[in-house]
Formats: C-alpha cells, sequence, structure tokens
C-alpha cells in the first residue's frame, strides 16, 4: 500500500545535455506531506491534446501528426548513459514547448501528466519550470524520463534537482519557502536513437498547479449527487502478489498503484494482453497486475506509486488518463455520475477512517461510487483476495484524510468516448 514511506538509498542518475542543461544527481528527497501555505484550495489543470493545441506551443523539430506530436526535422542530438541499464545511446530528439499559463495565486506545487506511445527505442522527457513570486523564472526541472515499456529506457524520476526556487519529490516539484508560481511552462522533449525514423507520439500533455490550506479540520462535505451510483469496476487484491517479483518492488503493499490503475483499465474494456504479460509466472493469478507494476516502476524511486506513470500506462491502451487535485468528494461525486471511477491516494493514521482496519503512509485505492446516503464505496486493493476488495469507508473520514495528506490527488482514466463533467470556473479538469 506505501507509496512513499521511507526514503529510498542514494541511485546516480546519468547526465543528459538538454536545452543547455545538465540534469542528473543522487538521492531522492520526500518530506512526506503536501507543500502547504495557502488560505484557500487554489487548483488548476492546463492540457494540449489537439492538433490546434499544439499549435500554440512553440515547436522545434517537432509537428504534428493528426492530434498527436511527433519528431519531424530533429533538431539537435544528444547522448544518455542510462545509470541502470548501463547503456549510452545517440538520440536524436526535438522539443515542444507549452505556451506560458499564469495563475492567480502562487503556486507551492505542480504535477505533470501526459499520455504517448514510445515504439522501438523511443522515449520522452517532461520537465517544467515557473516565473516565481519574487518575479524571476525557474530553471527547467525534469519531471520524468519515461518510455512504455523497460525494453530500452529504465523509465525514472529524476533526484537532486533542488535550488533556491524549489525541488523534485520523484513526480512533484514542490516550491521553496517564498517562491511560490505565478505562472509555468511545460517542455516536452521527444527522443529517438540517431539516424532511424522512429518517433514517440504524444497525443497529451499537462499539468496541475496548485497551493492549499494547513492541514487541519475537515468539513466534511454535504452528499449533492451519484447517491447510490456505484461503478462495477473489477476487483483486483495487490495483496495476492506478495513476494513477487522483487526486482519491481515485491509485490503485496508495494503495489496499490499499479493494482489500482489496473481495476480502472479493465473496467474500460482494455489493457495487456495474454501475449503481453506471458513472462508471468503462469502460477500467479491476476497477471496484469504483475505486467502494470513492471510498466509503471520509476528506477529511480525503486517503486511503482509514480503517479504520472500510472497514468501514462493507462494512456498506452488509448486511454485518456491524467493527474490532478480535487476539492472535495461533491467533485468526485460528478465524476461517479458521469460513470467515471477515480484513484484516489491518501495516508491516514490506524483507526482514523471508519472501514478501514489498518493505517498507511501512502495509499492507493478506486472510488467506485457512493451508498444511498453518501458514504464512501472503494475498491481497496489491500485485501486478502479479490473478494474482498469492496469496502464502505466513512465519508467524512476519509476525505478529511484524502485532503490532508494528498491534497486530493485522483488519477482519471476515462475514454475519449465518455465525456468528463463540467469543470468549475478554477478548471482542476
Amino acid at each position: 500500500m506505501d507509496r512513499r514511506s521511507v526514503l529510498r538509498a542514494a541511485v546516480a542518475t546519468g547526465a543528459v545535455a538538454l536545452g543547455g542543461g545538465v540534469l542528473g544527481g543522487a538521492a531522492p528527497t520526500w518530506a512526506g506531506s503536501v507543500k502547504r501555505g495557502g488560505s484557500s484550495r487554489d487548483i488548476t489543470y492546463r492540457r494540449w491534446t489537439s492538433a490546434a493545441d499544439f499549435a500554440t506551443g512553440t515547436a522545434a523539430g517537432t509537428s504534428v501528426s493528426g492530434d498527436a506530436l511527433v519528431i519531424g526535422a530533429p533538431s539537435g542530438q544528444l547522448t544518455y548513459t542510462d545509470p541502470f541499464k548501463g547503456t549510452t545511446g545517440t538520440y536524436d530528439y526535438a522539443v515542444w514547448t507549452s505556451p506560458r499559463v499564469g495563475l492567480s495565486y502562487p503556486a507551492t506545487e505542480a504535477v505533470a501528466s501526459w499520455n504517448a506511445d514510445t515504439p522501438g527505442g523511443t522515449w520522452v522527457q517532461l520537465e517544467m519550470r515557473g516565473v516565481t513570486q519574487l518575479g524571476n523564472t525557474t530553471k527547467w526541472y525534469v519531471l520524468g524520463r519515461w518510455a512504455a515499456d523497460d525494453t530500452y529506457l529504465a523509465r525514472t524520476s529524476v533526484p537532486s534537482q533542488g535550488d533556491t526556487d524549489g525541488s523534485v519529490s520523484i513526480d512533484t516539484f514542490v516550491a521553496a519557502t517564498g517562491h511560490g508560481w505565478t505562472a509555468w511552462d511545460l517542455r516536452v522533449t521527444l527522443l529517438r536513437p540517431a539516424g532511424t525514423t522512429q518517433t514517440p507520439t504524444l497525443r497529451s500533455v499537462g499539468a496541475m498547479a496548485s497551493t492549499l490550506p494547513a492541514s487541519g479540520k475537515v468539513t466534511a462535505s454535504t452528499p449533492q449527487n451519484a447517491q447510490g451510483v456505484v461503478i462495477d469496476v473489477p476487483r483486483y487484491s495487490q495483496q495476492i502478489h506478495s513476494g513477487q517479483y522483487p526486482q519491481w518492488d515485491n509485490g503485496g503493499e508495494a503495489w496499490c498503484s499499479p493494482t489500482s490503475t489496473s481495476m480502472v483499465v479493465s473496467y474500460w474494456g482494455t489493457g495487456p494482453t495474454p501475449t503481453d504479460y506471458a513472462w508471468v509466472d503462469p502460477s500467479y493469478a491476476d497477471p496484469w497486475v504483475d505486467y502494470a507494476a513492471r510498466n509503471t516502476f520509476d528506477h529511480n524511486y525503486s517503486g511503482c506509486g509514480n503517479w504520472p506513470f500510472n497514468a501514462a500506462y493507462a494512456g498506452r491502451y488509448g486511454l485518456d488518463a491524467f493527474i490532478t487535485r480535487l476539492r472535495s468528494m461533491n467533485e468526485a461525486e460528478r465524476f461517479i455520475a458521469a460513470g467515471i471511477p477515480l484513484v484516489v491516494s491518501g495516508s491516514w493514521k490506524n483507526g482514523q477512517v471508519g472501514g478501514l482496519s489498518y493505517g498507511t503512509n501512502g495509499h492507493l485505492m478506486v472510488l467506485v461510487g457512493f451508498t444511498a446516503t453518501g458514504e464512501l464505496v472503494i475498491n481497496d486493493p489491500n485485501s486478502p483476495t479479490d473478494a474482498d476488495v469492496r469496502k464502505v469507508v466513512s465519508r467524512a473520514d476519509y476525505e478529511a484524510a484524502w485532503l490532508n495528506s494528498s491534497g486530493g490527488i485522483v488519477y482519471v482514466i476515462h475514454p475519449s468516448s465518455v465525456p468528463l463533467p463540467t469543470a468549475p470556473t478554477q478548471a482542476n479538469w
């Protein structure tokens, strides 16, 4: 169940020169809590998903194919040493930079997410920078080096990027005190083995920026929508995988995120095929969960709980998947009413959340609906068997734990044929 309960050991990373900067480093840092300090719950999300959207950015070697971004005429070449595979490759690359997104408040955290295809030895790098409330523009921070599988590249977050403006905690930019962002840009680098004609295909990219009030008493939301609505999401247990594949964090409590993601992907009628997971020990139940764990694994973090890597995994199957924060369970109700289950991230102490008989430093579950009185109906992978996964959980207890820990993080995963609910005025989806 653990997302980030302990600091991982130091891992040396290779350096790659992109846009004139050399990024690399040693051990990751994780403060264990959301960066807070605002007086209100300000959350915005912005993404680019079409040819018209991508045309608003700045292209350096990229072009648009259909509604996706691809390598056109590469703008340069670089050498990257994969610190986990120990291999060095030369890559042609092209870069797309988003238009600047202004904010009406100084954001203290930002999380990027994307959907892409990476055939052959191709891969993508996501970076983000901001304009601080002091008026300076930060450097570019790497928020992920990603490929759909680990055949050619060990997908990874990049540690030790901290400076006076902020730092990166695995998948999240965290601003230094007094250096919140009033505007931000995204930069995407598409890479392919030098001399080939392959290309990654970026179908969407976006980011959530937020500032949140200090942790404390949360007034429980009053049910407004979706009472009695329960989505029939398949039920998968992470615990039946305990001890499986130590190289991908050993199954069991470490696999809550890929197990939750697998439930939602399966609900939408897609996912890996038997050929894809043929390498999984045939004695293991639910082999698609093992497959998802391997293909969400972050080699720097040494775990499967990287939020954007899970969204990108779902995106491999033609689904629209992204990371954002919600302000309350009333916003979550709108997704359930629209037929869209949500993966929710939170932490709590033992006895703090009615309906859950354990505590955790970080856990992912699937919100599948609400009872007639508005209590939560959850698919909880921290269960001994698949049959035990469905639970009813206290709305007030979980809402407080969710907002006070992850700040309301959700994975939104749906096919484009199922529209999202109408976004609030301050759009967080």
